[in-house]
């Protein structure tokens, strides 16, 4: 019988000892087949484009959030104007007189 030879065994012997190891290649093509797989520049880009979406939203959100706490600020201070005039509230300690004005009939 004759012997069969590797065509790649010239190309084999510059290498180290441990990168000839059959395991410690597979497990570096297994490496880079999931890095690879992982970090593409397209789901890099949508990951970027999401970020700065989210950021403005963010920024959107705490801007409004500003707002109506300024408004809520707002409120407080004329509430009570509010409920004196419309209800006829009044504190405990106080007497409200309420004057109409007389319709002018002509």
């Amino acid at each position: 019988m004759a012997k069969i030879v590797n065509p790649l065994k010239p190309l084999t012997d510059k290498l180290p000892k441990p990168l000839r190891n059959k395991y410690i290649i597979t497990l570096i093509i297994f490496f880079i087949i999931v890095l690879l797989s992982k970090i593409n520049p397209y789901t890099q880009w949508k990951l970027i484009q999401s970020k700065e979406e989210l950021i403005d939203k963010k920024a959107y959100y705490e801007d409004k959030l500003e707002e109506v706490n300024q408004d809520r600020e707002d409120n407080k201070k004329h509430i009570e104007k509010f409920a004196r005039e419309k209800y006829y509230m009044k504190k405990r300690d106080e007497d409200v007189f309420v004057i109409e004005k007389e319709k002018e009939t002509e």
